[in-house]
């Protein structure tokens, strides 16, 4: 699996060195809990350093160790807001290394030397082959190739491209999949599409949830009620002549403060991350499983999500009067040299039609590769027979230059294909067209159910892709979504994330090439295939599925709302056990130690209660994919919250 580690020594360094910076109190004021409980720490330093003189504010020893608890839980609070911040450079980086580490074949004079592709500039020219990474986006001076530009646009079938005409431009990241071409640099460095991706990464921001802004005033309020309880017991001590020391208001302010509510979302995240990683669903924050729960509209990039991403033979149609088992053998023969994924699925196509390649006498064969030029590839036999398979327009013109006519049987049936997003080859032999073999971009199994299960729940499918509105309209009749977008190029895809978000209405991106790394770093949450995908989109995510399926994104979502309904339980269950304990207090029931066992037991409470989060475990059918053993548990959720599970 193509990813990184979570906490990666470089990282954890620099977020160590950030966690002191972080401490500037024009940072800090952005969150007023722990703006405050910075307040706290600065004024313990002075009462500790004043205890040195005098022990009128309590002794030394006592006054240091309020201040290092105080000290360590504001670094401790900036070392995780670093993590995420360094995570989000490390994507451009990544970006970056992609376009650094991407060799290039210049050509200088009479010789070619490689170079790093970021020292490449404008009018420069150099050379690929096949295999080769297109190092920057220029214009083709000389030759034609086939290239894949499925990491770019999402389009999985090859193009060609060549030399003259408006065919004759490529895209840095692209790949050439045969032939040989010559081109020349078009632009500056920084201007080049790995550049716009870098820029729109960095750019993009995730804003906060609803949930967020929620828990963020609530905690707020709780805060300044307790600053200004803390503050009117001093003048209520002395009038009563009770001693209180600063360290004592302090500390009984901070355990007033929400700071432990705080710290169950952490708890309740690991557990959460940790029940999804049993389902081979990696995810780098808490965060982004909680996120998970509220997503409204699901976007998802077709090459690699829902289709397999290599077209595969799915049929052998034969032309009137030719005999299918000899169609078969010829297919098969004409595939001899085809080291591409559709070559080889012909061959697994005939072998499931009961041909095997072993079977067939190809001793002194002459092998014909594909070329852009010719766009077909094929075989000699020995005995002069010429069988040709490749695109419709190149095998007519093998066909029409012979004498011979294209049959009018073959066109509908080509035409057929292509209506319904395949892609046809035809075969020919000795320049007569004896059938097509029909290319499909396979549909993941058991996705259309999946898209049901995430209907039921009420989240909205859009399949995001490069291909054109009647190859787009008919994969998504297959897949079962509920809408979809053709063309659509990296910018369309942040547009729609944005205005749904402009909308309140809450996004999830799924993909897994280059392309799609700004829109999972613009989406409310990010998800990318952990296999296929590649290192950019991985690391702009916030989600990575192990075994490139979606087939656990009901299981996510489902664990998500559990882990609201966890959310809720804990702060109503928190809350309350508070207020019942100062009530007590209030009338002497509750002595200090009794009252520091109360809250240290409602903590152990909420800290077990989320780690039932590993208990859960799927049920076979329903909208309600996950349930608790714990029934006490379910008994709090339902009765004392009135949460039934629906949104």
């Amino acid at each position: 699996m193509k990813s990184a580690s979570l906490f990666q020594k470089e990282q954890v360094i620099e977020s160590l060195k950030q966690s002191f910076v972080k401490l500037n109190p024009r940072l800090m004021i952005k969150n007023p809990i722990m703006y405050t409980v910075e307040v706290a720490t600065v004024v313990m330093l002075f009462v500790t350093l004043y205890s040195i003189i005098t022990p009128s504010q309590g002794s030394f020893a006592y006054n240091i160790a309020v201040f290092i608890i105080l000290f360590v839980t504001l670094l401790f609070a900036n070392f995780a807001e670093a993590i995420a911040e360094a995570r989000g450079k490390a994507q451009a980086d990544s970006l970056r290394k992609t376009r650094e580490e991407t060799p290039a074949k210049k050509v200088e004079g009479n010789k070619i030397v490689t170079v790093s592709s970021s020292q490449l500039k404008k009018g420069d020219v150099f050379v690929c082959e096949a295999g080769d990474v297109i190092p920057s986006d220029g214009e083709i001076i000389e030759g034609l190739a086939s290239i894949d530009e499925s990491a770019i646009t999402g389009e999985s079938a090859p193009v060609i491209r060549e030399a003259g005409g408006d065919k004759s431009s490529v895209t840095g990241g692209t790949k050439v999949l045969s032939d040989h071409i010559k081109v020349m640099v078009t632009t500056q460095p920084g201007e080049s599409f790995l550049d716009k991706m870098i820029a729109l990464v960095e750019g993009a921001s995730r804003q906060k949830t609803p949930n967020e802004i929620a828990l963020t005033i609530l905690l707020a309020g709780f805060t300044l009620v307790f600053v200004i309880v803390c503050v009117t017991l001093k003048p209520f001590a002395d009038y009563s002549n009770t001693v209180i020391t600063i360290a004592s208001l302090i500390s009984l302010f901070v355990c007033l403060i929400p700071t432990t509510i705080g710290g169950l979302l952490s708890a309740i995240g690991i557990a959460g991350m940790d029940r999804a990683l049993r389902a081979n669903v990696i995810t780098k924050s808490g965060k982004a499983v909680e996120t998970a729960g509220d997503i409204d509209t699901l976007l998802l990039d077709k090459t690699g999500t829902i289709t397999i991403g290599n077209r595969k033979a799915t049929h052998f149609h034969t032309a009137p009067g030719i005999d299918l088992h000899a169609f078969v053998e010829n297919c098969l023969l004409s595939s001899l040299s085809d080291e591409t994924p559709e070559g080889k699925s012909i061959v697994e196509l005939g072998r499931e039609s009961g041909i095997r390649m072993r079977s067939l006498n190809t001793t002194g064969a002459r092998m014909i590769k594909f070329t852009a030029e010719t766009k077909c590839s094929g075989v000699d036999l020995p005995d002069g027979t010429q069988i040709r398979k490749g695109a419709f327009d190149a095998i007519r013109k093998i066909v029409e230059s012979a004498g011979n006519k294209f049959p009018k049987e073959v066109e509908e049936v080509i035409a057929a294909i292509s209506s319904n997003g395949g892609t046809p080859l035809v075969v020919c032999v000795n320049q007569k067209v004896t059938g097509v073999i029909e290319l499909q971009d396979i549909i993941k199994p058991g996705i259309q159910e999946r898209f049901e299960r995430l209907r039921k729940m009420g989240v909205k499918t859009v399949m995001v892709t490069g291909d054109n509105p009647l190859t787009a309209k008919y994969i998504a009749e297959k897949a079962g979504v509920d809408d979809f977008i053709a063309e659509a190029k990296p910018e369309d895809k942040m547009e729609y994330i944005e205005n749904c978000q402009k909308n309140k209405v809450p996004v999830c991106m799924i993909g897994d090439g280059i392309n799609d790394a700004p829109a999972l770093k613009k989406a409310d949450v990010g998800i990318a295939m952990g296999g296929v995908g590649s290192d950019i989109a991985i690391d702009a995510a916030d989600i990575a599925l192990v075994d490139d399926e979606v087939k656990e994104l009901p299981h996510l979502l489902a664990l998500s709302k559990r882990m609201m309904i966890t959310i809720k339980c804990n702060m109503t269950f928190s809350m309350v056990l508070n207020f019942i304990a100062i009530v007590l207090a209030i009338t002497g029931v509750l002595n200090p130690v009794v009252g520091a066992l109360v809250h240290n037991g409602g903590s152990v409470f909420v800290i077990v209660n989320s780690a039932l989060l590993l208990k859960c475990r799927k049920k076979i059918n329903g909208n309600k994919c996950y349930r608790y053993n714990n029934r006490y548990f379910n008994f709090i959720c339902r009765y004392f919250l009135r949460y039934k599970g629906k949104r």
